[in-house]
């Protein structure tokens, strides 16, 4: 058992009131329910609210905390689900690159880790300040800003500024020398105007290895009436470095364990491993110690067993504008822009590249900057038993990629730091400039007869993507373009009494290409994109839902079936090792077909005791074996499952809470075994991993509360697919999960 540190002072009081306008749904919503189950929907919907997330250890992703839905599949490598390289979603089947994402309606892009579209939950806003996530399973409401969202929307809401003056604030400790510190100032109310201003900041030492990982993110809000209108103001700030941990293979995990990690705090091992490497010829790089010898030492026997040190650096602006307002008494209007601004390098110390200082190791980065300019509206006509809503969302994202070489200093002191944004390069092997122009519609109309609810509605999107080299390197430029200007939605809920309802529904969605040299179609040569550009055809999805729901009073459940047909799955077919960077070639490998179901249910027990537990079977797998150009084979995967796709996912809460003195949760979140190639001939194994929370509140402001992650210590792998998918054989793509470890925090408000 690690230690804790405990006795530190501050707190925090979360506000629950979510920060958008009343849907079905939201009527539905109890605040003592530990979910709201999206009544009066047509798809699959749940909701949690801030409670959810703050009876997680502090600082804890809201990915995390949706896991113990249904057919939600989160991992991440550290305990609180933040790290962004290990950082993997998946919902029916769909990855989440093929998942939407919005935090109060502005587009996040597809959290894929070098995003080139938008940025991670964790960057976009402080933990403490989400007000709500909602979770749709199938496609998502069709006036979702996304245009990947074939499998879910994942939609955060904020939390408004408080209509009182106050001051939250709380600080955590633990395990691996954690510490997090928070604080939150409301300004209250003042003529109506209503503002908020927060900070955050979190360091740890990696739990194996030497290395830090560290955030510090501001955020503030400002509500301003102006009659009958409201203008919303948000602005968002976080800066997140993060030493990286060694992927693994199953032959590694056998043969070094589960803690083994790249040697950062040894650089003479590093150089050393890298010189019998050379030796060797196994990183092809010039010979530039033979007496180093072609012997590694032990326990190493590969040049990949270890690395000295690999980082992900991000550091994001974020901001927003909007207006709301009523007209008469049928109509609302809503306008809201929006700017991005990313800066990031993903670096790793290659000994495949040596510097030109005589150093068998140099940096290769890869080098992101987003600046993303967008607005997106919606207009609203509402009678007694219809309601008909058009949105419209354009965005223009400038978008440049690098990959660069950075020497180190000599062979006693590397002179650079994984921590630190590289300077003065001496190669740069390529840098593209890319434009993303993406154009949306919807439109949405509801019409009740009595207890029938009828959705109809349709999306559109045209997005232009162009690639303009400035080092032009191996690979593509040029334009593509994806376009789809009719994705109908249509579906149904009828009630059954004041308790239950049925739901059935039918999406249909269409991901548009991405501007990328690390994935899409640019990600190739000039000849392969010339080959694909005027064939490549997006990747489809028809979604089929039926379900039911109850709640009646102590009592609140939900059953969901669904059938998925994903059409035109696109692959990038390796000509090499990927970490190497031999480019792919992008082509239409055939369907997917999914099937499954979903239950979840809440209990409320006697004298503060409740229950929440979840369950989903998910059967995927390819149609087709994938096939070259000409037609040979290059994997058999016809009939295989999908990979990272469990087939079963089962979770179980127990919660004691009665709003003053103890409080207390235990969590369960069981998964089947994963494949981790395509031909499923590697998987990994089913875990039970369980999480745990005890807590006092002396009063409505003040509470102390201590968190254990993975109590009872399993080893087990986390994250699979972190260097992508191979067809067949043991890939160096898995990542460890956390250890036990302990967190206390100390909250307090004034």
């Amino acid at each position: 058992m690690r230690y804790i540190i405990a006795t530190l002072l501050a707190g925090t009081a979360l506000s629950i009131a979510p920060a958008y306008a009343q849907t079905p749904a939201d009527e539905a919503a109890d605040g003592a329910d530990i979910i709201v189950i999206g009544r009066g929907e047509t798809r699959q919907v749940q909701e949690l609210q801030s409670e959810d997330l703050a009876i997680l250890a502090a600082g804890t992703s809201p990915l995390k905390a949706i896991a113990k839905l249904p057919s939600v599949n989160f991992q991440s490598a550290d305990a609180f689900g933040t790290y962004e390289w290990s950082q993997r979603i998946s919902i029916r089947g769909f990855n989440q690159q093929q998942l939407g994402f919005t935090l109060d309606g502005i587009p996040l892009g597809d959290a894929s880790y070098g995003n080139t579209n938008g940025l991670h939950i964790s960057r976009a806003i402080i933990t403490e300040n989400i007000g709500s996530v909602r979770v749709t399973q199938g496609a998502g409401a069709v006036g979702t800003n996304a245009t990947n969202n074939l499998g879910g929307t994942i939609q955060f809401f904020s939390r408004d500024p408080g209509e009182a003056l106050g001051i939250d604030g709380a600080v955590t400790a633990g395990s691996d020398r954690t510490f997090r510190g928070f604080a939150r100032i409301d300004s209250g109310s003042m003529d109506g105007v209503r503002a908020s201003l927060s900070y955050a900041g979190y360091t740890t030492n990696k739990w194996k290895g030497a290395g830090v990982q560290r955030s510090d993110a501001i955020n503030s809000k400002i509500l301003i009436p102006v009659g009958p209108a409201t203008i919303t103001g948000m602005f968002n700030y976080s800066n997140r470095v993060e030493q990286d941990y060694q992927d693994l293979n199953l032959e590694m995990i056998n043969r070094l364990g589960y803690n083994a990690d790249n040697i950062s705090d040894n650089y003479a091992l590093a150089v050393l491993l890298a010189d019998i490497g050379a030796n060797r010829n196994e990183t092809g790089a010039a010979k530039l110690n033979p007496a180093a010898g072609t012997v590694y030492p032990a326990p190493y026997q590969f040049i990949d067993d270890a690395y000295f040190d690999a980082s992900g650096l991000r550091r994001d602006y974020l901001g927003s504008l909007g207006i709301s307002s009523p007209i008469g008494e049928e109509f609302t209007v809503a306008l809201k822009g929006y700017y991005h601004s990313n800066s990031g390098q993903g670096t790793w110390f290659t000994p495949y590249v040596p510097s030109p200082t005589g150093v068998p190791i140099s940096v290769r980065t890869t080098e992101y900057d987003i600046r993303r300019t967008g607005v997106f509206g919606s207009f609203t006509h509402e009678l007694d038993w219809n309601k008909l809503t058009v949105t419209g969302w354009y965005e223009n994202n400038d978008f440049q990629q690098a990959r660069r070489f950075y020497a180190l200093g000599d062979r006693t002191n590397p002179g650079r730091s994984a921590r630190q944004f590289q300077r003065n390069p001496f190669f740069t092997q390529w840098e593209y400039d890319f434009n993303t122009q993406t154009y949306q519609y919807s439109v949405e109309d509801l019409i009740t007869f009595g207890d029938l609810t009828i959705a109809l509605g349709s999306k559109g999107f045209l997005v232009k993507n162009k690639a303009t080299p400035i080092v032009a390197g191996v690979l593509a430029s040029g334009t593509i373009q994806s376009k789809d200007w009719f994705q109908p939605h249509g579906g149904l809920t009828y009630k059954i009494g004041d308790n239950a309802e049925v739901f059935a529904g039918f999406t249909q969605a269409t991901r548009a290409f991405t501007s990328s040299s690390t994935g899409g179609p640019f990600a190739t040569t000039q000849a392969g994109f010339n080959a694909i550009r005027t064939t490549l055809k997006p990747e489809e999805s028809d979604t089929y839902e039926l379900g039911g729901r109850i709640k009646s009073g102590h009592f609140n459940a939900l059953i969901g079936f669904y059938y998925i047909n994903f059409r035109n799955r696109l692959l990038g077919l390796a000509t090499g090792a990927g970490i190497i960077g031999n480019p792919a070639v992008l082509q239409n490998v055939g369907d997917v077909r999914s099937y499954g179901f979903e239950l979840a249910g809440e209990a409320k027990l006697i004298d503060g005791f409740s229950a929440f537990a979840s369950y989903s079977y998910n059967d995927s797998t390819y149609r087709n074996n994938v096939v070259n150009s000409v037609g040979a084979l290059i994997a058999a995967t016809a009939g295989k499952r999908v990979v990272d796709s469990p087939e079963h996912l089962a979770k179980l809460e127990l919660v004691y809470d009665k709003g003053m003195g103890p409080f207390g949760r235990i969590g369960v979140n069981y998964m089947s075994e994963r494949y981790f190639n395509y031909e499923n001939d590697r998987k990994v194994s089913g875990r039970a991993i369980v999480d745990a929370a005890l807590g006092y509140r002396l009063n409505s402001k003040i509470e102390i509360q201590a968190n254990a992650t993975n109590l009872f210590d399993l080893k087990y792998v986390a994250t699979i697919g972190s260097n992508g998918f191979g067809n067949r054989g043991d890939n160096q793509t898995l990542l460890a999960g956390a250890p036990q470890q302990f967190f206390v925090t100390v909250k307090a408000g004034f």
